[in-house]
């Protein structure tokens, strides 16, 4: 299946599931479709491993000082859980944004490497996100993946095994080298891996560098540089970002107040929470979850 006949699919699908509309999984788990009819302001995220095929239209993503600007026919894979501020760019009625998004699983990574060897990974310095021109290989995987989903049976007997090839054809891709990196269990790439998820489960304790770098086998000089070399962000101003988008969430889907949402996320001063979350969203909280709300009413209409 070539890319133009995965976005026709792609588009047709999320035409008669309108549920998936805005990024929904499908009934294959770890499997997105995501269809927009309009160019979108910059939305905070936090990504997880993924690989992002876009098939129409354009996206820009932002990670720390790196931004990255992808269109059809490229992907984007996201190696580490990271935040991001994410727009589309270009995408229209007639012309819309489409893309298909597979979650990865570094253990089938890892098994991957015990089978084709250390000799034949390069391991070159790379990042968290990068985008490139998709081998067609990965868009033919893709596309078998993605027709799973109009075969329960087929699903269950072939999704483990696309799902793998999937994972082998990144990892031998030109802009699979974070991946690459991962395969070892005690590289820079993996201990910052196992930072990210003890700061991602106790985000709202204070952060402890000191413990965070023993855990890694590294001085915190050291921990703070790698840390910041695979995210493109400080640990403190991940852990900040964090906190911000799930008190965003909370106000915008709970209902809570500014002060509630800033003492449940680990803030001791609403005041300190509400000039960070000027700083990261670009207006006070109040403000912004108002102006949230009327953007989503806006796109539904």
């Amino acid at each position: 299946m070539t890319l133009q006949h995965l976005a026709r699919s792609i588009d047709q699908f999320a035409g008669e599931h309108a549920e998936t509309v805005r990024g929904r999984e499908t009934a294959i788990t770890g499997l997105f479709v995501h269809r927009q009819s309009r160019p979108s302001p910059f939305e905070a995220t936090v990504y997880n491993p993924v690989i992002c095929l876009n098939l129409q239209g354009r996206k820009e993503v932002s990670c720390g000082d790196r931004t990255l600007a992808f269109g059809a026919g490229q992907s984007l894979i996201v190696s580490h859980e990271v935040p991001v501020m994410a727009r589309v760019t270009e995408a229209s009625t007639h012309h819309p944004y489409l893309a298909i998004i597979v979650a990865l699983d570094i253990a089938i990574i890892r098994s991957l490497c015990d089978e084709v060897g250390d000799t034949a990974l390069d391991r070159q310095q790379a990042t968290t996100l990068t985008a490139d021109t998709t081998d067609d290989r990965i868009v033919e995987a893709i596309a078998r993946y993605f027709t799973l989903t109009r075969d329960p049976l087929e699903a269950k007997v072939m999704q483990p095994l696309i799902l793998r090839e999937i994972h082998f054809r990144l990892l031998t891709a030109g802009h699979g080298g974070m991946l690459r990196q991962l395969t070892q269990r005690d590289s820079h790439a993996s201990r910052i891996s196992r930072a990210i998820d003890r700061i991602r489960t106790d985000y709202r304790a204070p952060l402890a560098i000191a413990t965070l770098a023993e855990e890694a086998s590294m001085s915190p000089s050291s921990f703070h540089q790698h840390f910041r070399q695979i995210t493109g962000t400080t640990p403190l101003q991940y852990q900040k970002d964090l906190r911000l988008m799930e008190a965003r969430r909370l106000m915008s889907a709970d209902g809570l107040s500014v002060s509630s949402a800033a003492f449940e996320v680990g803030y001791e001063s609403a005041t300190q929470f509400s000039r960070e979350y000027s700083r990261k969203f670009g207006a006070p909280p109040r403000n912004d979850v108002y102006r949230t709300a009327a953007a989503s009413l806006s796109r539904s209409l």
